[in-house]
């Protein structure tokens, strides 16, 4: 058992608040689940017509976008909200990055928003996929705690954007190499590759490490939702596919908040295979955790997927037991295609 499951056993009541595409989030070692009961309201049709398709409307001059924002445990964390409508999306998206602004209202329980009260700013991509973003003097009212977290909510929210691959800050219209407060560098090639959640326990040695990022568990009962870590591995480990898969069996750190799906004893039975974007992996009966019936819990699998989708070049993930791809998820469904990564994260509501 991973050091981290012992902190979610005996949890069997769980939220479906947190989605990957409609998939639910957390499993526990005990495969019994409650429900939540549900409600049948009878009332005038006419009017529940008039409210859907209000409703609907609204949704449909939305757009869901990814905020990085900060949790109340530090963690940098990817919150889908409806924004509006826009054709300066990525501009839009850091506008709701800052304190006090427009996503003060949306923000969900115990998150906040990274960028200093009262910064402006406008956002510039070229066709090399470079977003510059030029901040106002604003922006350098933040406090030296928040540099780093900053940096990735800005970089993690622009980059989820296909026409984004790196991101360059300027404030007053001067480039910046470094963060304004605390002087943290800030890469020519700032991207997703430059981390997220920094997680260096029991690393002694970083010069012969290199990063790779994983997605692990964090909140609490009725809220949880996926954290993306960057762990240090090490440079002997020349398969990234492997050393990510070690890693969410290893877990995060006993000092975190954070949790693993994945059970000690998991293991790969042979090399991961790549092909066309696809990876497939063969695991050992292990990979059912306590599920009885030989399934697969979905959060687990979630995680999975959103940890090898964030390696270059691979885009679906395949997942054998023992040789064998006839296996379901803990809903039932049979995972007999590829599983894609979903278009947005944590998508849930609170």
């Amino acid at each position: 058992m991973s050091k981290n499951k012992a902190k979610i056993l005996g949890v069997t009541v769980l939220s479906s608040t947190v989605l990957l595409s409609g998939c639910g989030l957390f499993g526990t070692e005990t495969k019994k689940k409650i429900d939540p009961p549900k409600t049948v309201t009878v009332g005038d049709k006419n009017a529940s017509k008039e409210s859907d398709a209000k409703d609907k409307g609204k949704v449909e001059n939305t757009v869901k976008t990814e905020l990085y924002l900060v949790d109340k445990n530090g963690y940098v964390v990817p919150q889908t909200l409806n924004l509006p409508k826009t054709n300066s999306v990525a501009t839009q998206a850091l506008k709701y990055l800052v304190a006090n602004g427009p996503v003060t209202n949306m923000l969900p329980n115990d998150f906040r928003a990274v960028l200093p009260e009262d910064t402006e700013l406008s956002v510039d991509i070229n066709k090399e996929g470079v977003a510059t973003v030029n901040f106002s003097k604003e922006f350098k009212n933040y406090e030296p705690k928040d540099e780093m977290k900053i940096l990735q909510s800005v970089t993690w929210t622009l980059t989820q954007f296909n026409n984004v691959n790196s991101v360059k800050l300027k404030m007053n219209g001067h480039d910046l190499t470094e963060m304004p407060v605390n002087g943290t560098p800030i890469s020519e090639n700032q991207s997703r590759a430059s981390g997220i959640n920094f997680d260096t326990t029991d690393v002694v040695d970083l010069t012969n490490t290199k990063p790779v990022t994983v997605y692990y568990i964090g909140g609490t009962e009725g809220s949880y939702y996926y954290v993306p870590v960057t762990r240090r591995v090490s440079n002997n480990e020349k398969n990234n596919i492997i050393a990510v898969v070690n890693e969410l069996v290893k877990g995060p750190s006993g000092k975190s908040n954070l949790v693993s799906e994945f059970m000690s004893d998991v293991k790969l039975l042979e090399a991961p295979k790549y092909e066309d974007g696809k990876v497939t992996l063969n695991f050992n009966n292990n990979i059912f955790g306590s599920f009885e019936e030989k399934e697969i819990s979905q959060s687990l699998l979630d995680a999975l997927v959103l940890s090898l989708t964030e390696q270059k070049g691979i885009e679906k993930v395949a997942v054998q037991v023992n040789g064998k791809a006839d296996i379901k998820n803990d809903k039932g469904k049979k995972l007999s295609e590829p599983v894609t990564r979903p278009e947005k994260v944590n998508t849930g509501s609170f």
